[in-house]
């Protein structure tokens, strides 16, 4: 399905601040409690956007954060996946590519986190994607590993998974080594900030993926009817990781387009590529040593 481009009629006429959203979401987890490095002196609150069909689009975001769902007690398989939603950098698509997979993969024992990052394209941002937003996912991975005991997760199978421009963060991150600071104070900068694999759902930016032997291995998902640069380019992409030795995995539906995401309103094969996320986690992460 097409994203139908924003538009006034389509957009309701109220907005929201972050301490009203539903009380059956799990609470937030700031990155940095005492500040983000970048955001000092930005006071705003978050604005929360609702469309028609009630999904939620998050702006003015100067305090990056985690939502994380946990499996039910018995029911964890030990595998963690930060998901970043898109937006074009202008807005978080928190819902559709955020919290629906996060309960979605807690319920099939995956640990989830949806990330709230800063917004590099957001009218009069002063952020920027390479040091905010991806330092965002990084810090993000790293507080994972930080709390992996508490949350029954194995810290060589922490995950970043990204939609459209949240994919751009995921694989940002994959492309860089992301070292700990054995010398911090701060036990999440001692962590490492790279993913043990990544997830890239219609991703953009494809042309910017640099695969060397040592990456994570990959899942990727778009639709047929996205752009040619994503359509495309993560075919191109396959093809890179499969020349590295990279293991990856490639799903391109041919009745999708771009941001089909998960709803519950979805149809056809489409509506069903989680399930082939659950299979390649179960394939590849659970059974494989790869990680790092």
């Amino acid at each position: 399905m097409l994203r139908t481009p924003l538009a006034f009629p389509l957009v309701a006429l109220f907005f929201i601040t972050a301490p009203q959203l539903s009380a059956a979401e799990p609470a937030s987890i700031l990155l940095w409690p005492q500040g983000a490095p970048g955001s000092e002196g930005k006071t705003a609150e978050e604005a929360v956007e609702v469309t028609r069909s009630g999904e939620r689009n998050v702006t003015q975001v100067h305090k990056p954060s985690l939502t994380p769902y946990l499996p039910p007690a018995g029911k964890a398989n030990g595998v963690a996946i930060v998901i970043a939603p898109g937006g074009g950098h202008s807005k978080l698509c928190v819902d559709h590519e955020g919290h629906n997979l996060a309960r979605w993969l807690a319920d099939h024992g995956t640990a989830a986190f949806v990330l709230k990052y800063r917004l590099s394209r957001e009218e009069d941002s002063t952020y920027t994607l390479e040091e905010h937003a991806v330092g965002d996912m990084q810090r993000a991975i790293r507080l994972v590993r930080s709390r992996a005991k508490e949350w029954s997760i194995d810290p060589a199978q922490v995950g970043a998974l990204g939609f459209s421009a949240g994919g751009e963060l995921a694989f940002m991150a994959a492309m860089q080594t992301g070292e700990g600071d054995s010398t911090a104070s701060d036990e999440i900068e001692r962590q490492r900030a790279r993913p043990d694999f990544q997830c890239l759902i219609y991703p953009g930016k494809s042309g910017r993926i640099v695969v060397a032997k040592d990456m994570p291995q990959a899942f990727i998902v778009c639709g047929y009817g996205d752009r040619p640069d994503i359509a495309f380019g993560m075919a191109e992409v396959y093809l890179k990781f499969k020349e590295a030795g990279v293991p990856a995995e490639l799903h391109i539906y041919s009745a999708a387009g771009h941001g089909f995401g998960v709803r519950d309103s979805a149809a056809g094969a489409v509506a069903r590529w989680p399930d082939r996320l659950n299979e390649w986690l179960a394939d590849c992460v659970l059974k494989s040593p790869r990680g790092r």
